[in-house]
């Protein structure tokens, strides 16, 4: 129950008000209906939305929430000061920037926070003994126990009727109104204990291992298991490149390729939901449409919502097109997609990703680092561009890459990714065209390869996107390494 009231920390300088309901209508809504549908000790709820003080949660849990999130209120208890600025990374107080001088101003303690729970939790017992409650499961659903005289003789609630609000559901002998009941997962037997079991050998001697299996939409965060055991043994370092090739068919559930470890590739045939990638932290994801789907590629959604949420590092190549939010807080992974929807890009903070068709809206919409090219064939992708943070720039012919660009062609796996990230300022043209190549070999994209074949006429349509700060940083980091080397 998260309402919108709740707002982001980096909202935008123009804003509506908030549309949806107040969080207690929708937490009562939601308590009821699972205790008459005998659900109730089953899940827990969890509320959110401008709870800052120990009576919102002894409300909260009267209306039937078992847990609370808290934001506000913790970050104001480690420094913030609500200045509205975080996402133009200029926050005075050090919380939301990755300036070194406004970070040095950051006073922040742990113990800060754990003083106001502190305080918050005080408050709860002492309303909890007031009432008469020892634990905290015992008041949770109660909801007579709120006092509504004064809400319901309040000049401003004549005509408003609250009863369905505060009605307390009739629970049926053995239904619990609040979380008591353990749920089986069955994590026993998911498609990543197979993939473990097969790629012993990997694992424990890094022999190169091939597995081919079916995916279907009930296999969530598939390769997330996989990766841990990875990462137990080798770190963040993972195994050499392709060392755990995975080809699936079939449609993957969400969060596909979740927190991918360097050394795996997923190689899907089919379509996948959203958050995939999430976290991606240094495997290889392909996804592309199985021979026999009767669908344009170029126009067809291949992959959901929120793809490499907060990725790392590692690569993407979807043959198709991503739904809103692609990359959303990528921070270094690179990716290249047929087409995107609305905030692509939101928030990213690194890596490199590739648009080979249409964006939505609200393009770069908070993009602070990395860079993305864009194809804009009509012209019209400036009306569409976040421009408040990022400049658009063409992509030029550059001297001397015929040469570089076939070398690439023909070393993909040896250091050209170490080059593709390496001075995001110069060597445009080469970097577009080494990812478009790879594109097209991993995915066999129709699009990518006809751009190949008359590469000069596809080059002038793209478009660069460079974050501001990003290149002030760059520049900066040059000239200290030039001070650096002349000493």
């Amino acid at each position: 129950m998260s309402p919108s009231q709740a707002s982001r920390a980096a909202p935008a300088l123009r804003r509506s008000p908030p549309s949806s309901s107040p969080w207690e209508i929708g937490l009562a809504e939601t308590h009821q209906t699972l205790v008459a549908n005998r659900l109730r000790g089953r899940i827990a709820v969890q509320v959110d939305g401008g709870i800052r003080t120990g009576r919102d949660v002894v409300v909260g849990a009267l209306l039937g929430a078992d847990e609370f999130g808290f934001s506000t209120a913790p970050l104001i208890a480690a420094g913030c000061i609500m200045m509205r600025k975080c996402h133009l990374n200029t926050c005075p107080v050090g919380v939301a920037t990755q300036d070194p001088v406004l970070r040095a101003r950051f006073v922040g303690q742990p113990e800060h926070v754990i003083n106001f729970f502190f305080f918050v939790a005080e408050e709860v017992r002492n309303l909890m003994a007031t009432m008469g409650f020892r634990t905290f499961a015992e008041m949770v659903g109660q909801m007579q126990m709120l006092d509504q005289r004064q809400v319901v003789e309040h000049w401003k609630a004549k005509g408003l009727d609250f009863s369905r609000l505060f009605f307390k559901p009739r629970a049926e002998p053995g239904v619990r109104i609040h979380h008591c009941e353990p749920q089986d997962h069955k994590i026993h037997d998911i498609l990543d204990r197979r993939l473990i079991a097969q790629a012993r050998p990997a694992l424990e001697r890094g022999t190169p291992v091939r597995i081919e299996t079916a995916i279907r939409n009930t296999d969530r965060t598939a390769g997330a298991m996989l990766s841990g055991e990875i990462a137990k043994r080798y770190g963040h370092d993972g195994l050499p490149p392709d060392t755990i090739h995975v080809k699936l068919t079939g449609t993957a559930g969400q969060s596909f390729g979740a927190w991918l470890a360097r050394g795996v590739t997923f190689e899907l045939e089919g379509d996948a939901n959203d958050y995939v990638g999430k976290g991606l932290s240094g495997g290889r994801i392909i996804v592309r449409p199985t021979a026999d789907a009767a669908i344009v590629p170029e126009d067809s959604i291949i992959v959901g919502n929120t793809v490499l949420y907060g990725a790392i590092d590692g690569e993407c190549y979807f043959r198709g097109v991503a739904g809103e939010r692609f990359a959303v807080r990528n921070s270094g992974a690179i990716a290249v997609i047929e087409g995107a929807g609305d905030h692509c890009c939101e928030y990213m903070t690194g890596g490199v990703v590739v648009v080979l068709g249409r964006t939505g809206r609200n393009f770069a919409a908070g993009m602070s680092g990395g860079i993305a090219y864009v194809l804009d064939e009509d012209g019209t992708f400036a009306s569409r561009c976040n421009l408040a943070m990022v400049e658009l720039e063409p992509v030029p012919a550059e001297e001397e890459a015929s040469e570089r660009i076939y070398h690439h062609v023909h070393d993909l796996e040896s250091h050209g990714r170490v080059e593709v990230l390496d001075d995001m300022t110069r060597y445009d043209e080469e970097r577009l065209h080494l990812l478009i190549s790879r594109h097209a070999r991993f995915t066999g994209s129709a699009r990518a390869a006809a751009m190949l074949e008359d590469w000069s006429a596809w080059r002038a349509k793209f478009r660069k996107v460079m974050p501001l700060e990003y290149r002030r940083a760059l520049a900066e980091m040059d000239k200290s390494r030039a001070l650096e080397a002349a000493e």
